[in-house]
């Protein structure tokens, strides 16, 4: 895969797994009783500390993977699974329980550290992102490429910010419809991505086995 696709192909990968549009209602909900000032900082310290999470795990998942014995094959046949668990939930609409409960939601109304819990982790970086973000690491031994999955993070949650700062907008105009549109046509994507993680790990495991 040339360096140009497989930018592509990470940006892609990582924005879809972390769906910010998805995560607008919920947002909103979770900041409707703010003003704009507070609802706008709430954003800037969830999608700052959620890149922060996910670059942390980008960085330090091969070593992670070394640690525990476990091979990067292992986990694109795991996190595929779990990937088509979340778009499954995305295809019909439902707040995906890999990243937060509906009793979690409203159970956060009244807390001041909502930007930690539960928009920062998990609602953007939860474990399907962290193991799309180790996957892509672990998917190539050039550093050109490792840097274009950083890049990829650091563009997502850019549009993830922009995103959060102007939801209410976003909402006023798309409208709750078409957020469950843009929804079900992120949560197609990914349940491709998690198809591609399964055979590409399933092949790999077979081909490592077959030579030995």
């Amino acid at each position: 895969m040339d360096n140009l696709a497989f930018l592509t192909y990470s940006l892609i990968s990582v924005f879809v797994i972390v769906n910010p549009i998805s995560g607008v209602v919920t947002f909103i909900s979770l900041t409707s009783h703010m003003t704009f000032a507070e609802k706008n900082t709430i954003a800037k310290k969830a999608v700052f500390l959620a890149c922060v999470i996910a670059l942390f795990f980008a960085i330090t998942g091969e070593m992670m993977l070394d640690l525990f014995g476990i091979n990067v094959d292992s986990l694109r046949i795991a996190g595929g699974i779990l990937l088509f668990h979340v778009a499954m939930d995305m295809m019909f609409a439902k707040v995906s329980r890999e990243s937060i409960t509906e009793n979690e939601i409203s159970e956060s109304q009244d807390r001041s550290d909502i930007w930690i819990f539960p928009i920062a982790l998990p609602l953007l970086t939860g474990p399907g992102t962290i193991t799309t973000v180790i996957v892509l690491m672990g998917s190539t031994d050039l550093m050109v490429q490792k840097s274009m999955v950083i890049l990829s993070i650091l563009i997502t949650f850019a549009v993830c910010l922009v995103i959060y700062l102007f939801s209410r907008r976003i909402y006023k105009y798309i409208g709750y419809n078409g957020m469950l549109v843009f929804t079900r046509i992120m949560g197609l994507f990914l349940a491709a991505l998690a198809v591609n993680f399964v055979t590409t790990g399933i092949w790999s495991v077979y081909t490592a086995l077959s030579s030995v």
